[in-house]
């Protein structure tokens, strides 16, 4: 062996990328986890928030039909019970509804629903994944009697 050959080794050594797309790998893959399991777990809650409030516009536009106050909050009520559990993500049974004439103006019909979203399978993915809250609130005011 010549004096040459360790510094052709080692120069050698030194241009070789063949182990650098695995450890570029598992310096990212961390960050591309988190990035998915973040968008996995938010697009569900804004799934749920999503129907929560579609499910509250809904009941909203059907107590339009109501010709007095009692009748309205009979018929959002109904149509809440009815319909829940067939919007995604949503249990009916972690529903609360509030429903009547708005305080700050009787000419307009409020429904407010609140929803326990702790049943969201998305509370469990990554424990330092920061998450919203896990109470939806969505309200819908519809005017009674046209424009």
């Amino acid at each position: 062996m010549s004096r040459r050959d360790p510094i052709r080794h080692r120069h050698s050594l030194l241009s070789d990328a063949a182990g650098s797309t695995a450890v570029e790998f598992a310096l990212l893959v961390p960050l591309y986890l988190l990035l998915i399991l973040g968008m996995t777990a938010y697009g569900i809650y804004f799934g749920a928030a999503h129907s929560v409030q579609q499910l509250s516009a809904d009941a909203a536009r059907t107590a339009v039909a109501g010709i007095d106050a009692q009748e309205r909050q009979d018929l959002a009520r109904r149509f809440i019970a009815n319909n829940a559990g067939g919007y995604m993500f949503i249990d009916a049974a972690k529903l609360t509804v509030e429903v009547g004439d708005s305080s700050s103006d009787p000419s307009q019909f409020d429904v407010t629903l609140r929803y326990d979203a702790t049943g969201l399978p998305i509370w469990s993915l990554w424990e330092s994944l920061p998450m919203p809250d896990r109470t939806i609130l969505r309200r819908a005011t519809i005017r009674m009697g046209g424009i």
